[in-house]
């Protein structure tokens, strides 16, 4: 799946992502929110903000700026902030998460809900996310997470990677491999409905060098 597609999904999605996904991945997005306003402080990224339906549940003393690949769920999204007066939300930016145009160290905390398995190169995503977010800072990641392969959730998700370009998201993506790519503390894993389908990870922005510039580097080489 490569960008286009993402690009080419989430815009037949818009006119209806609310009304269905919004739905689906109510609890998972609330319940990452909850968790942001009781541990982050400062500035809060967003990757993947979509049209915006988080946006009115996070503290109003958090600033938050919010990215996504997709111009027509962020004309939503704009709307959205525009109608509820929403003071703390700094900017709505048409961005690719894999090559995000921040300096090192912005971010206090990042938040990726439900698109880890939706970017074509999830590594760089992994890297990017540490690059910009502080050193010991906070990572809150939501998404759909394959089971073992042998299980029958593993494989019924397998057998659904083919559908991956009309979906917009890889249904067999697998967790061990995605945390690989990065240097990630995880605290916590908690699961969200329905049907604990999808996981929450609260995680620690453990860098392994003094800057980011090692991580921008190699995210850099890889594209």
């Amino acid at each position: 799946m490569d960008l286009q597609a993402v690009k080419d999904a989430y815009r037949r999605h818009a006119p209806y992502y609310d009304a269905i996904f919004g739905v689906l991945l109510s609890p998972g997005r609330q319940r990452t929110v909850k968790l942001a306003n009781r541990i982050a402080h400062g500035r809060v990224l967003e990757i993947g903000v979509g049209t915006g339906l988080s946006l009115p549940q996070y503290r109003p003393d958090l600033k938050i700026t919010g990215i996504d690949i997709s111009r027509d769920m962020l004309d939503i999204a704009r709307r959205r902030v525009n109608e509820l007066g929403l003071s703390n939300v700094e900017d709505l930016l048409e961005m690719d998460a894999e090559n995000l145009s921040f300096p090192d160290n912005s971010f206090d905390t990042v938040c990726a809900m439900y698109v880890a398995s939706v970017v074509p190169h999830p590594e760089r995503l992994m890297r990017e996310m540490q690059r910009v977010c502080k050193p010991d800072g906070l990572i809150l990641i939501v998404n759909h997470f394959a089971a073992p392969r042998g299980s029958l959730k593993g494989d019924i998700a397998r057998r659904l990677a083919r559908l991956s370009h009309k979906l917009g998201w890889h249904p067999d993506f697998e967790l061990g491999p995605f945390l690989a790519h990065g240097t990630l503390e995880v605290q916590g894993i908690d699961k969200a409905p329905p049907i604990g389908l999808f996981s929450i990870l609260r995680c620690r922005n453990a860098k392994p060098l003094v800057n980011g510039a090692g991580i921008h580097a190699e995210a850099t080489a890889a594209k």
